[in-house]
């Protein structure tokens, strides 16, 4: 079960930042995917995938590869890739984050962003690093979170067999989800409302879980005393 420490907010935080930082138009939906790994020379790396769906009034746009950006809008690609390195090196603090609280340390995580929602789905399975594998997992992480490929036969091969292998797996996978931490400039109408809505919910919602984790802990401690109390008597 994921615990989910005040730093990991904190870094969840700079990880929106980047990430809006990163969208130069306004957008409805969000989603990235990012892997660190140990390679064989015990060298930390990995990859990293992001897009976008543009704010569309009548039908789903077509997803925006956020390494288009500097093309699409004319600006300094230098830069520009300052903030995407700067996104990833958060990446890689959070999994540090994981290293330090002695939890289980994924290996991948995609990120969804949408409807004020922040959900992130931790992966545990082996990242390979074969010369094909993240041109695979590109095609499978795409399908399945834009919902584009499949076309051509050598995509509609490698879905086949990744669906294949899915129903088989056993994989281990852990979500966590909340409202959104930080505001973006380029966000739909009425964001910024929903936004304090969405925090004021998960206010309620945390106060809550504190009260219900305040009454467990008292009715443990009343367990122990009676505990305690029943064998006083039967050691008498």
């Amino acid at each position: 079960m994921l615990a989910i420490t005040k730093n990991m907010k904190k870094i969840f935080e700079k990880i929106q930042s980047c990430i809006f930082e990163l969208i130069l138009e306004r957008w409805d939906e969000i989603y990235l995917y990012a892997s660190v790994i140990q390679d064989k020379n015990n060298k930390q790396t990995g990859e990293m995938f992001f897009y976008y769906i543009p704010k569309g009034a009548l039908f789903r746009k077509k997803p925006v590869n956020v390494y288009e950006v500097p093309r699409k809008f004319n600006i300094n690609e230098g830069e520009y890739l300052k903030i995407v390195d700067a996104l990833y090196e958060n990446i890689k603090e959070l999994q540090q984050e994981f290293k330090n609280t002695n939890q289980d340390v994924w290996t991948n995580l995609s990120i969804s962003i949408a409807h004020t929602r922040f959900k992130v789905e931790f992966f545990y399975d082996e990242v390979l690093n074969d010369k094909n594998s993240s041109y695979i997992r590109h095609v499978i992480w795409r399908y399945k979170y834009l919902h584009v490929g499949g076309e051509i036969k050598e995509e509609k091969d490698i879905l086949e067999n990744y669906f294949k292998e899915v129903s088989m797996s056993n994989a281990k996978s852990e979500v966590y989800q909340t409202g959104l931490y930080v505001k973006s400039s380029n966000n739909l109408v009425g964001f910024d409302k929903e936004i304090e809505e969405e925090k004021i919910r998960q206010s309620e919602i945390e106060r809550k879980e504190n009260e219900l984790q305040e009454k467990k802990k008292k009715e443990e401690k009343k367990l122990k005393e009676v505990k305690k109390n029943g064998n006083q008597i039967l050691n008498y």
